[in-house]
């Protein structure tokens, strides 16, 4: 073999090695990515816990000086369900939720209108749970005072509107929009009526901030592994990697006719 002939071969190894080191650090940034977006709304770090417990205490001290509100119509063990839907409905949908959270917002998009038509048909019930999870992760306030001005609307009669309209309208992660009561209120102008002195006092003032951290408490000590935490009739059906929005409904149709 000519002397060209071996260093082109070299050449060629060379290159392809390159290419293989390229693609292995291609794949540990990935894998890196999943990983790390796998954990935005988990609990279970102890570093994660730390903080979480660090911004909580934060949250308490500053709710502590005013009283527990319970918002207009919830229910539960300590008022701290929001319901939507009728009382007598044969299904029951229980939902751990964070409003900065993103994995909440994308079963929200999912499984929203089959939630509605279940719940308009009188065939399904949901409480929610409100919960501050990615302020403890990620620092903040916006999760407590999102939580807070829709307990306000809860106080309006127009929850479900409104939390519908902070999912759609949901910020990046790492920014903390939820935190400007003038942001909260700007968008309680998507619904209809909402916008009033009333609201308007109750986001700016936090009344029910006492009772947000409260239902945080709650999901804390509730062994829950992250947000959403969805049960159905007490089953966690957000572990079910074969759930779908399809599934879901046949599920509360036959616990209807049961």
């Amino acid at each position: 073999m000519s002397e060209k002939n071996r260093e082109g071969k070299r050449t060629a190894r060379e290159r392809l090695a390159v290419e293989r080191e390229k693609q292995k650090a291609a794949e540990r940034r990935r894998r890196t990515l999943i990983v790390g977006a796998s954990v935005v709304c988990v609990l279970g770090l102890a570093a994660v816990i730390g903080v979480i417990a660090a911004n909580s205490g934060k949250d308490e001290d500053s709710a502590k000086s005013g009283p527990v509100v319970t918002p207009s119509g919830a229910q539960g063990k300590d008022g701290l369900a929001i319901p939507v839907g009728k009382d007598d409905a044969k299904a029951t949908l229980t939902v751990w939720e964070d409003f900065r959270c993103p994995a909440c917002k994308a079963f929200e998009t999912a499984y929203r209108p089959v939630i509605h038509e279940l719940t308009d048909a009188g065939k399904l019930r949901v409480e929610y749970h409100l919960a501050t999870l990615i302020d403890g992760n990620m620092g903040g306030s916006g999760s407590r005072n999102a939580a807070n001005a829709a307990a306000c609307a809860q106080d309006a009669g127009g929850f479900t509107a409104y939390h519908d309209v902070l999912y759609a309208n949901q910020p990046e992660e790492t920014d903390d929009a939820f935190s400007k009561n003038s942001r909260l209120i700007e968008l309680a102008g998507k619904v209809d009526g909402l916008d009033t002195p009333a609201f308007r006092a109750c986001v700016e003032k936090g009344t029910h901030n006492s009772w947000v951290v409260k239902s945080n408490q709650a999901f804390q000590s509730g062994g829950f592994g992250g947000t959403p935490t969805v049960l159905f009739n007490g089953k966690n059906i957000y572990q079910d990697q074969t759930m779908t929005p399809a599934k879901f409904k046949q599920m509360v149709e036959e616990a209807n006719q049961g």
